[in-house]
């Protein structure tokens, strides 16, 4: 079914597009797809919404996601740490103090391997995936729909990527919030594995993915669907001039902008199910019915502030490193969606 589907997306029409004032270029645009234009295809690697080019778009999400991860370990633990002992570790500074008293600064990075493996594994499904069902979404709605509903389509696209790259992050997230948590536990992810399965069987990799899912799908969501329309709108009211004119080190920029707006939203939408999946993890036979009767409104806002802070920054960097991995590896990049002929033509506005 795949194959027939994305070769349906990938056929393309080569059309004369006039770009926001510019001198009119032959580009080829994807057949139904005119939410997203495949770039002239002069210079690049690949041919948008090739397999080579979905392949390339996940090793983008190794390194924007892994890496950037990997980097704010030390606010992740402090985060965790609030989270599930709110009475010792009273706020941020708070925590990095009690941390670094207790454990050193080796102790700031506790945690660091199943963050970079569990998170590089998570960012090739989620942006790998993403770029696979925007495309095949997009060519079952057809090319008037997929304009309209642009915004539904980034939500059910990264919806369902998010669904799978939880499934992978699952048990390494598990394995983190042990080490990060539990004083005594494990100090490395070599020594936590067999640990959770001695204790818990293979269960207890994934008695967080419930939780989990219900963080990551909304924040994924907003994450995608946020960025996708801040592109747009920062492209039509706040960039002086159109993309076209744009240097790449300009539209990495955009990116940036528009990364860390769509973090700040997507903290505050997934933070009280970031705070189960933490005490879940760290209370043996618990429920996430019972940690979130435990936490009580209050509880489950614990550690929102470095969270804005955390994932603000690091939505834009994974943003820009994702784009950026695209510049480098010279990818197709589309431009933000414009309205079709026959949209405008119904609209009268041809």
């Amino acid at each position: 079914m795949w194959p027939s589907i994305l070769d349906v997306a990938k056929t393309n029409l080569f059309v004369t597009a006039k770009c926001q004032g510019q001198n009119e270029i032959s580009q080829p645009l994807v057949k139904n797809r005119n939410i997203a234009m495949a770039s002239a295809n002069t210079g690049d690697s690949c041919e948008f919404g090739s397999n080579k080019y979905f392949m390339l778009c996940g090793l983008g999400g190794i390194l924007s996601c892994g890496i950037t991860h990997t980097m704010v370990t030390p606010l992740d633990l402090v985060k965790c740490r609030i989270q599930v002992d709110p009475e010792k570790y009273k706020s941020v500074f708070n925590g990095f103090r009690v941390t670094m008293a207790e454990d050193g600064t080796r102790g700031l990075v506790r945690g660091w391997a199943p963050t970079f493996f569990g998170y590089s594994t998570q960012g090739m499904f989620k942006f790998g995936l993403y770029e696979v069902f925007k495309v095949y979404y997009s060519a079952l709605a057809g090319e008037e729909m997929s304009y309209e509903y642009r915004t539904s389509l980034y939500l059910v696209s990264s919806a369902s990527a998010e669904f799978f790259a939880d499934i992978g992050l699952a048990p390494l997230e598990a394995a983190k919030v042990r080490i990060q948590t539990m004083p005594g536990y494990a100090s490395t992810l070599r020594e936590a594995f067999p640990k959770m399965y001695g204790e818990e069987g293979l269960g207890g990799f994934y008695k967080g993915l419930v939780p989990l899912w219900l963080r990551q799908i909304p924040y994924t969501m907003m994450k995608f669907a946020c960025f996708e329309r801040t592109v747009e709108l920062l492209y039509k009211y706040v960039v002086p001039k159109p993309r076209l004119e744009c240097s790449k080190g300009e539209q990495l920029i955009v990116t940036f902008a528009a990364g860390y707006i769509a973090g700040v939203f997507c903290a505050v939408v997934s933070h009280p199910a970031d705070s189960v999946v933490s005490k879940l993890n760290q209370e043996k036979g618990a429920t996430a019915v019972d940690v979130l009767k435990k936490l009580g409104f209050g509880g489950v806002w614990k550690g929102l502030g470095p969270r804005i802070i955390m994932i603000g920054t690091l939505t834009a960097a994974q943003w820009f490193i994702y784009d950026a991995v695209k510049v480098w590896l010279r990818m197709p990049r589309p431009p933000p969606p414009e309205m079709p002929e026959s949209l405008k033509k119904k609209y009268g506005l041809a």
